[in-house]
């Protein structure tokens, strides 16, 4: 069966092609260094038989640090050697690791982080409100260097690759949009694409030198999002016409920003849960906030999508004719079949998942035992609202 075939993400060799997507852990302390609950996350997923591992986003520079508590960072050497311990475990499965790379960019919160909050403009985010300030030239060129010494240290402490997250409306992502990037320097619109790139390129471009070409470099991106002028099919594959002229290794597909989180990992809406552990949402205000909060969840609702199977799979099959960089799949498997059916038609060369590794670590052996095996997760995204608390991430129903 093709699910548990071999295959290969740059100069690592994978021994099967499911992967964990980047999940937030919520495992670290208050300096960004994990705890040892965090390695023993790893251990239990790693020991479950997936053939690779991506992170949850570790932030590169502390201004663009989540304000969900328990982010692990990546952000100094000292790092290292907090990090060695968890790879080490990883490999004793024959499983490979990729750290996964961010910065916030606005959407956070200076309440949480006790940083400013900078941006690719000085737009807000609807669901992070705030005023963020505009990154100048010379703080973007200095970025590009936190994330390529990010990368190094990731190597340095074990890591086979590294995830550069351009997804989700994080600050990669601000400078790709053009509903949000408005900038007149070299990191704005670029005329011919109709899309931001330079940012993205010169961090690819300085993780190679950094780190080689025999450390794993995969990208994740948003195939588009919510936005009133929503990012086009064009522009997706102009992004994705950039990426292979950078002979990237492995490129992941999801969908949305933080603006509309629920869009991203798609299900119920545990309100109860919002309410108490939330911060933006949480009803602690007076009637004028109470009012804004509930302004941004009807303006949310209306534009939720429902679950279904494979939600992202047709901006990753348009991606798979674009390009022959590998090409990763995540966002509502949660039958064997339907990951066979991927792989074995050719749509895309790796399956990712993320909740249903929250609820069964263990899905790759019952995957394995029985291959129309479907998982127990019933996205009631308890787990994902959670994350805002100060409880790791977990699953809720088992």
């Amino acid at each position: 069966m093709k699910l548990f075939e071999p295959a290969t993400l740059g100069t690592c060799q994978l021994k099967n092609r499911l992967i964990r997507s980047a999940t937030f852990e919520g495992m670290a302390d208050s300096q960004g260094r994990p705890l040892p609950e965090y390695r023993y996350l790893y251990k239990e997923l790693a020991s479950g038989g997936v053939g690779g591992i991506i992170t949850g986003f570790a932030y590169v520079s502390p201004e663009g640090k989540a304000m969900q508590p328990g982010q692990v960072g990546i952000d100094r050497e000292e790092m290292v050697e907090y990090f060695l311990p968890v790879t080490d475990e990883v490999h004793l499965y024959g499983c490979k690791i990729f750290m996964q790379l961010a910065h916030t960019g606005r959407q956070t919160r200076k309440k949480e982080t006790g940083q400013d909050v900078w941006g690719a403009t000085t737009k807000k985010s609807l669901y992070f409100g705030g005023s963020p300030r505009e990154l100048s030239t010379e703080q973007v060129y200095s970025l590009v260097k936190r994330f390529a010494e990010a990368a190094g240290y990731a190597k340095a402490a074990g890591f086979d690759g590294v995830q550069v997250h351009a997804a989700h409306g994080y600050l990669i992502h601000q400078f790709l949009l053009p509903s949000v990037n408005n900038r007149n320097d070299e990191f704005g619109i670029d005329a011919q694409s109709g899309i931001g790139t330079n940012f993205l390129g010169l961090v690819i471009e300085e993780i190679r030198k950094a780190c080689g070409l025999d450390f794993a470099l995969l990208v994740k991106v948003s195939g588009s999002d919510d936005y009133f002028a929503r990012f086009s099919a064009e522009q997706f594959a102009s992004l994705i016409r950039f990426l292979e002229a950078r002979k990237i290794d492995g490129l992941e597909i999801s969908y949305g920003t933080m603006d509309n989180a629920l869009n991203i990992f798609r299900g119920d809406i545990p309100i109860k849960v919002v309410l108490k552990h939330n911060p933006v949402f949480k009803t602690d205000t007076g009637m004028i906030g109470l009012l804004h909060k509930a302004r941004i969840y009807l303006l949310m609702r209306a534009k939720l999508k429902p679950f279904t199977p494979t939600y992202n799979l047709e901006y990753a099959k348009l991606a798979k004719a674009l390009t022959d960089i590998s090409i990763i799949s995540v966002g509502g498997f949660r039958k064997g079949a339907e990951m066979r059916g991927c792989l074995e038609n050719g749509f895309v060369d790796f399956i990712s998942l993320c909740r249903p590794f929250i609820c069964e670590p263990d899905l790759v052996e019952k995957l394995e035992q029985d291959e129309n095996y479907s998982a127990k997760c019933v996205n009631c995204n308890i787990c994902a609202i959670m994350c805002d608390s100060d409880q790791p991430t977990q699953c809720y129903k088992r």
